[in-house]
């Protein structure tokens, strides 16, 4: 029996250079995933704090973060999970304008991210750093959902987002590593889209 034609196969479908190896384009959707329940946070009674290998340690509530210079994102997100959502748009504040304020010791190297629930995530200090990593409050010029991490979450768009911490309160600056949740329970300690680093020793 003849094999199928060229015609009957059709055009083989390029793929998207945005994608990271691995990844699907989630389109339109934004998939809820959290590792503990969502807690319920008025943005009155939020704040973050930048603290450890600091000169300044400071702490800014909800209007105060707001008096800061406004900075947004646009671009794409990528889940370990697989899925990618491409042009997102996000607006909060760039994490180097909180840092500017606290003033990271020489020997700050690393960045632990704690959220309201307790969760946890590692970063090295050069991946939240040179406009690399925002603390943001908006989703597509409407506030950012509790589902996804509203009021405030952490946004590390160039690593897989399980670095982007949903309701962060806290950003710890390190001189050594410390895992976070997900790292100490197998996950990578950087997580580079782009490299596929899923998993310890990927």
């Amino acid at each position: 029996m003849a094999g199928p034609t060229r015609g009957f196969l059709g055009r083989r479908r390029e793929r998207d250079p945005r994608l990271p190896p691995g990844q699907y384009d989630v389109g339109r959707d934004w998939p809820v995933l959290t590792a503990e329940p969502t807690p319920r946070i008025a943005p009155e009674t939020w704040s973050i704090t930048v603290d450890g290998r600091v000169e300044n340690p400071t702490t800014w509530t909800w209007d105060d973060v707001h008096r800061l210079p406004a900075s947004d994102y646009r671009g794409d997100i990528h889940c370990v999970t697989t899925w990618s959502k491409f042009d997102t748009h996000f607006a909060g504040v760039s994490v180097d304008t909180l840092l500017e304020a606290a003033r990271p010791t020489a020997d700050a190297h690393f960045v632990i991210a704690t959220s309201k629930t307790g969760y946890t995530t590692n970063l090295p200090l050069e991946d939240v750093t040179g406009g690399r990593a925002w603390i943001v409050w908006e989703f597509d010029g409407k506030p950012l959902p509790i589902e996804h991490g509203g009021p405030v979450r952490l946004l590390v768009p160039h690593l897989y987002f399980w670095k982007s911490a949903k309701w962060v309160t806290r950003l710890t600056l390190l001189q050594r590593d410390q895992q976070g949740f997900w790292e100490q329970n197998g996950y990578h300690d950087r997580g580079d889209p782009w490299r596929e680093q899923r998993y310890q020793g990927d």
